[in-house]
């Protein structure tokens, strides 16, 4: 992380290109009392010398505003809602305000979420990519900039900062080898966006324990949610492909508390007994697994303590002196919760 850079101010601006500093004002503002190409020549020199809005910045500080900013997937959704938690339990004792922003799963929601927040100038950003996310150009803008960020859960290692996870290639791993252990063999893995890391260190704990127990792996009982299951079709979709092979698998595991219970309701609805023709163990931090009906299995994340050490590495970096030089990757370990679901019925 640099040093944050001395920002050209509104007045500078002004200076700079002969123009008053309310007409720069109303430009940046997208006002239509300004024509189209003062306007656009007033934001290429604005966003060339890296233009916040300090002016905002001030008056967000007075107010005792120190504030950091979040970008999660959805906030129903327990993982996350776990992760909110543990954040907010530092930055209310640090006296840091918290503003929340969804992706859902959106690109471009995250790039209108981004660019919201550093209008409003937060301190810093606490970040876990949207499904759709592939290049981090506009998180590397913000970055170099001078915001500090650090990302959780869903994260890049394009940028040089502070990441906390779980242990992922850990968690798939004990979930498939409980599942063999069990005696299944033909093991479907339902996960999230190719592109996301999560997704990528989840399949190796899956690959990691069939090798271990000589199981071949099938590319096809691999499926993706390209939105992380959000849209519950796109989970309905993957599970009628595995139930059309010829066998059909005989063990779900699953990557995320929505793709989790969706597909536990779309197997129910299509009347596949759950664990006797298909066992199911899957990511999630519901609160209660133990209502559904077998007792769901569960890789339990520690969703809290994620959020809780995100936001403590964040203002750490806030409120450092020096730039630092190094950086660290937080690994949190899982924990597999054995139910009714994902044991054979003997």
């Amino acid at each position: 992380m640099k040093l944050r850079p001395q920002t050209v101010t509104l007045k500078d601006i002004a200076r700079a290109m002969g123009l008053s500093i309310a007409t720069v004002s109303k430009a940046l503002r997208d006002s239509h009392e300004i024509s189209p190409a003062t306007k656009q020549r007033v934001c290429d020199y604005a966003e060339k010398h890296k233009y916040r809005p300090n002016l905002m910045a001030q008056m967000l500080r007075h107010k005792n505003g120190r504030s950091i900013g979040v970008i999660i997937g959805a906030i129903p959704n327990n993982f996350f809602s776990d992760v909110l938690n543990g954040m907010e339990s530092v930055t209310f004792q640090k006296d840091y305000h918290f503003i929340i922003t969804q992706s859902l799963e959106s690109l471009q929601r995250e790039k209108k979420n981004l660019e919201h927040l550093t209008w409003r100038a937060v301190d810093g950003l606490l970040v876990s990519l949207s499904a759709e996310t592939q290049s981090i150009d506009h998180f590397k803008k913000v970055h170099e900039s001078g915001i500090p960020i650090v990302f959780y859960d869903r994260v890049t290692n394009e940028i040089k900062t502070h990441q906390v996870v779980s242990d992922n290639v850990d968690g798939t791993y004990k979930g498939t080898m409980h599942l063999l252990e069990n005696g299944f063999s033909r093991i479907a893995h339902i996960t999230s966006s190719k592109e996301l890391s999560i997704t990528q260190e989840r399949l190796i704990g899956y690959k990691n324990a069939l090798e271990e127990k000589n199981i071949f792996f099938n590319n096809d009982y691999v499926k993706y949610c390209a939105h992380g299951g959000k849209d519950r079709d796109e989970v309905e979709e993957a599970i009628d492909q595995l139930l059309a092979m010829k066998p059909m698998p005989d063990a779900l595991i699953t990557a995320s508390d929505r793709i989790t219970i969706s597909a536990l309701a779309i197997l129910k609805k299509k009347n596949i007994s759950i664990p006797s023709q298909i066992a199911i163990v899957g990511y999630s931090n519901f609160s209660a697994p133990e209502v559904f009906q077998p007792e769901l299995t569960t890789i339990h994340q520690p969703a809290f303590e994620i959020g809780r050490a995100a936001a403590e590495l964040l203002i750490k970096l806030i409120e450092t002196k020096r730039p630092p030089t190094k950086f660290e990757k937080r690994i949190l370990p899982v924990e597999l919760q054995v139910r009714e679901s994902s044991l054979r019925v003997r």
